[in-house]
């Protein structure tokens, strides 16, 4: 089963994804850590990708498709897809990625949750430097202050989780992403993701992909 979490950010897809990865052997795609891994190799789509999201826009189609299309040549079932597809142009070649390899989109995960939340959200999220895991300075607190409870790693604030720059990221979501419920409506179920803990949020997702 291949499937997508669709919702602004910071409505927990990616806390989400790591829960799915680790209780029910799902594989996670997320194009924030392709991004990450051509930065530090220092390849051409990665220096092209690392101006745009230092400017908290996102990453133009062309790149990041060509990024996907890479992966989805060693891996490309048991998927979750989360940040990825951003447009509707996305999705179309994503299918087109996929059906090449006889594979398809079985199911897409919404997440409805408020604008007010997701700027508390953001503005106190932390991230682990070595796994990328989330942490928040008030709502999910490591164990030790400032380092990773999975492996020692430093904690940080990622630079597109400054205020201004989180309200360009809201605003380009709304412009480009949420056409994608009606996109994948045939497929799509919604969850309500706000003033839900990550377990709760959890138990809803799991209902919703009947696993």
């Amino acid at each position: 089963m291949n499937i997508i979490l669709l919702g602004a950010p910071g409505s927990g897809k990616g806390t989400q994804s790591e829960l799915l990865c680790e209780k029910k052997g799902f594989i996670q795609l997320s194009t924030g850590d392709l991004f990450r891994n051509n930065i530090a190799n220092n390849t051409a789509l990665g220096m092209e990708a690392q101006t745009f999201m230092n400017q908290g826009l996102y990453v133009p189609d062309e790149i990041t498709n060509k990024m996907v299309e890479a992966y989805l040549e060693q891996t490309h079932d048991n998927l979750i897809f989360d940040g990825y597809p951003r447009t509707v142009d996305q999705s179309v070649e994503l299918d087109k990625m996929l059906s090449n390899l006889g594979q398809t989109i079985d199911k897409v995960i919404y997440f409805e949750i408020d604008n007010s939340v997701l700027m508390e959200r953001l503005t106190g999220r932390l991230i682990c430097q070595i796994c990328k895991r989330s942490y928040h300075k008030v709502n999910r607190k490591p164990l030790k202050e400032g380092v990773c409870d999975f492996d020692g790693g430093d904690l940080i604030t990622r630079p597109d989780d400054q205020e201004d720059k989180i309200k360009t990221r809201l605003e380009v979501y709304n412009t480009q992403t949420a056409p994608l419920i009606d996109f994948y409506q045939a497929k799509l179920t919604k969850v309500d993701a706000t003033n839900k803990s990550v377990e709760q949020l959890y138990e809803l997702l799991v209902e919703a992909l009947n696993q």
